[in-house]
């Protein structure tokens, strides 16, 4: 080589093939139904749908023989079903006044009924959502917790069975302590809109819902903070001085000499977030639409030499009827890995049509 920049051609394997996996695939069945009343006036579609899923394809730990520990493979099974209901009514029907309803209902459950991998704790604890057999395809566990002992550190029960502060093992793979909260994805979701229309005017109010998710809460606990750490609000009633225990679930900010005395102590920490203390309902009601219209009248705008103007004043995401209380003001809707996102913000739109 006339210098170290010039190398030769290589050839490297990456991955070793597996003529053993295959295409994921599934059987499925839906069936709907659309029905009219009333001259139309009231309109009914529900559709329902089962479907089982087979070959599905993931990681799975070997011994390495085949030259890849974690080769991809036809590892889990799984059926869902599901049902959606749409209903449209119009309710008032004048020359000048109508009112229209639009509600829509979707429900969906599945179940891994077959898993060939050996998950660690921390991917089922973690937030993001991981199953085991027989629990929803991405369902959420939890480290059982046992309040705070005398000094405000948490305790927990760990793969042993035992009651500890520190001594436990989130890469571990022995789940069968482990608490079920439920299924990371919505199980319940729709919408509920109104239209009011009179004359030129149009008011128009969309709400959403959401039902049947778990969401585990901000990893924000730790052994040791400084300065430039943000508190969260739950540490207004963390644990202060002793009898604290008694009344709250908020561990205390450890000093130097309990990291001192115990140095698993970030093991404990990391373990309260990841704990049953530490998820919050999903379910959420948000007001996400409310716009009122105007159409000028044609006779009105006739001068000006177009053909039609309107006025729109849309106001979206402007608050949540209902969440739940444990979330402190953080949005379920926009959940992130690791804990829930920022909630979008309000947005205020003025629109001006022009027809020419």
């Amino acid at each position: 080589r006339p210098d170290s920049k010039v190398i030769e051609t290589d050839i490297e394997i990456k991955q070793i093939g597996n003529p053993n996996l295959t295409y994921e695939k599934k059987h499925e069945f839906n069936v709907g139904l659309d029905l009219g009343f009333l001259n139309n006036r009231i309109n009914v579609q529900a559709d329902f749908f089962t479907r089982s899923n087979y070959d599905l394809i993931g990681e799975i730990k070997t011994n390495g023989t085949t030259g890849d520990v974690t080769p991809s493979m036809n590892v889990a099974e799984m059926k869902s079903n599901g049902q959606e209901l749409s209903i449209s009514t119009k309710n008032i029907v004048t020359p000048d006044f109508k009112w229209n309803t639009d509600f829509i209902f979707t429900h969906v459950k599945t179940e891994v009924t077959k898993l060939q991998t050996n998950t660690r704790i921390i991917d089922l604890v973690s937030g993001t959502g991981f199953t085991m057999e027989g629990y929803p395809s991405r369902a959420l566990f939890s480290i059982d917790f046992r309040g705070l002992n005398e000094s405000g550190m948490p305790t927990f029960i760990n793969e042993k069975g035992e009651l500890t502060v520190s001594d436990i093992n989130l890469q571990d793979r022995v789940k069968d302590y482990l608490i079920y909260e439920g299924p990371t994805d919505p199980t319940i979701t729709g919408s509920l809109g109104n239209t009011f229309s009179y004359k030129g005017f149009r008011l128009n109010i969309f709400a959403t819902y959401s039902f049947g998710n778990v969401v585990r809460l901000d990893p924000t606990f730790h052994n040791a903070y400084d300065d430039m750490v943000a508190s969260p609000r739950e540490f207004k009633n963390r644990w202060t001085v002793a009898g604290d225990e008694k009344y709250t679930n908020v561990p205390a900010i450890a000093d130097l000499r309990q990291n001192q005395l115990d140095t698993n102590l970030a093991l404990a920490y990391n373990a309260y977030n990841f704990c049953s203390e530490r998820t919050a309902k999903g379910d959420f009601i948000r007001m996400k639409e409310i716009s009122l219209s105007y159409d000028f009248p044609a006779k009105t705008i006739a001068p000006l030499g177009v053909s039609n103007v309107s006025l729109k004043l849309q106001a979206t995401n402007l608050f949540l009827i209902y969440a739940d209380k444990k979330l402190n003001g953080q949005d379920p809707e926009f959940f992130n890995t690791g804990g829930v996102a920022t909630p979008m913000p309000r947005q205020f739109t003025m629109t001006l049509k022009v027809g020419i």
